[in-house]
């Protein structure tokens, strides 16, 4: 009986061997080990050279004085103000109280050229006194800020008085690389000098939240503070991200700025120390499901236009709120985020096309790049005479306070004071503060027309509100509820 069992179990070994190698999905085969290198010792020798510890330093003014003893021992700010009989008190009992104090910081980057430029992060060398960067062996040099770029964080620094023939990597070609490629991540973790960590990439086109620009890519290769502004190398020794940021509540998750991206901020900042963008002067905001729905689209796709801004190029090539961008000069707009990032990497005085979708029909409109200008944000606030309603939401006519409060002019509408916890307006994102303006479509002057729009909703439908939120327009939808 056993030697039957030993005979059967060696048949079907053989089977399931036989079955493998003519698959050839054998795990571990010649082919597949060929992709793992038995050791990254010769990357990690030739790239550590060309990556630089950062520190900087910079003064940090102490308007607090005394009044920090204060709140040391429970007693709060002063009620005198800066005319605190008590002020000489704490100070000759404690000593002088210093009126500045010196910030340090540790961070990273990698040297691009003979010349000392050097890529690193700007929230590693922003506002910064002195800047020192070492090298492998410890050798230390000053060096000053060429430019910063606070939109993607990227900053380019340059060693004073650069000596020959310094180490330096090349940027690669970030939209090449492959989830599940290996990474080697080179950097000064908690002030561990060139610590090497790898990894793979674990996903590409990441947003987070960081910036307007956001497009990262997200490795496991452990990323730590200290490895801000180091590279992330492929295995031919070439630069495809920036350590950027991590995700302090998950391990193994960490983002990088691609080098693409970097490739065409990194010029200007050399040239210009800082970055001009184009602009075509438009809001924009994510088609969700539920607002494609309203929009009678089979499919979310494209950038749903919140606000076209007034001289701009948009509004003189005739786009209107609502339009939805799919298409930028031929490249196809499938998420929102796309868009600003393609309109932000065209030279202004560039000619564009723009397709779009108008009630449900493709429309194609010519335009000119102009340069883009920061804006200003307006703050939202609240007031009084208010009017609930069953999506959780109340509301109030826009009085003149709360437009000056609110920084709107000209506008009309209700403005939302209170947002109903779990209620169907709280889950689809509004806030107090918001000014609605329209209702499917229908404009509210007021609360009477709010009233009205609402009792003609029908329950179990999606309903889009147009509103103005901090300065900007966007849409929501809400589900009515049924019961």
């Amino acid at each position: 009986m056993l030697r039957s069992r030993l005979i059967l179990s060696l048949v079907i070994g053989a089977l399931f061997t036989l079955g493998a190698m003519t698959t050839g999905v054998v795990l571990g085969s010649p082919a597949q080990a060929a992709l793992a290198p038995e050791t990254f010792a010769d990357l990690a020798q030739k790239a550590s050279p060309a990556v630089v510890n950062i520190s900087t330093e910079k003064k940090v003014k102490n308007d607090r004085g005394a009044g920090r003893m204060r709140e040391f021992f429970g007693r709060g700010p002063s009620p005198f103000g800066p005319d605190d009989p008590f002020k000489d008190f704490f100070e000759k009992f404690f000593g002088e109280i210093p009126k500045s104090f010196k910030h340090r910081s540790l961070g990273s980057g990698f040297i691009i050229d003979p010349e000392g430029h050097i890529i690193t992060n700007n929230h590693v060398v922003e506002g910064s006194d002195k800047i020192k960067v070492k090298l492998v062996g410890g050798k230390e040099y000053q060096a000053t800020i060429k430019g910063r770029d606070p939109k993607t964080d990227l900053a380019l620094i340059q060693i004073t008085n650069p000596p020959k023939d310094l180490p330096f990597l090349v940027l690669g070609d970030s939209e090449a690389t492959r989830v599940g490629d290996w990474v080697l991540a080179v950097g000064n973790p908690f002030g561990l000098s060139h610590t090497v960590t790898q990894g793979i990439i674990s996903a590409k086109g990441r947003v987070i939240g960081a910036g307007p620009y956001d497009n990262f890519l997200q490795t496991d290769a452990s990323i730590n503070p200290g490895n801000s502004g180091g590279p992330l190398l492929n295995l031919k020794g070439e630069v495809v991200g920036i350590n950027t940021a991590i995700l302090a509540s998950g391990q193994g998750i960490g983002f990088a700025t691609p080098s693409n991206l970097a490739k065409g901020i990194i010029p200007q900042l050399m040239s210009k120390g800082k970055v001009v963008r184009g602009m075509i002067g438009v809001q924009v905001q994510v088609v969700t499901p539920e607002l494609a729905k309203s929009f009678g689209l089979p499919e979310p796709k494209g950038a749903l236009v919140a606000e076209v801004n007034p001289g701009t190029p948009a509004e003189k090539a005739g786009l209107h709120r609502e339009d939805i961008i799919i298409e930028y000069n031929g490249h196809p707009i499938h998420e929102m985020n796309e868009l600003p990032r393609l309109v932000a990497e065209t030279a202004p005085g560039t000619p564009v096309t723009l397709k779009v979708l108008r009630q449900g029909k493709e429309k194609t409109f010519n335009l000119t790049i102009t340069e883009l200008k920061e804006e200003r944000q307006a703050k939202a606030a609240g007031g009084e005479e208010e009017e609930s309603s069953p999506l959780g939401l109340v509301v109030k006519n826009l009085d003149q306070t709360l437009a000056q409060r609110l920084r709107i002019k000209g506008s009309k509408g209700v403005v939302v004071m209170q947002v109903e916890s779990g209620s169907p307006a709280a889950d689809a994102g509004f806030r107090p503060g918001d000014l609605i303006e329209e209702i499917n479509g229908q404009a509210v002057g007021n609360l009477k027309d709010y009233q009205k729009i609402i009792k003609q909703l029908k329950k179990g439908t999606v309903a889009r509100f147009y509103l103005k939120r901090a300065g900007h327009n966007l849409y929501l939808t809400v589900e009515i509820p049924k019961g």
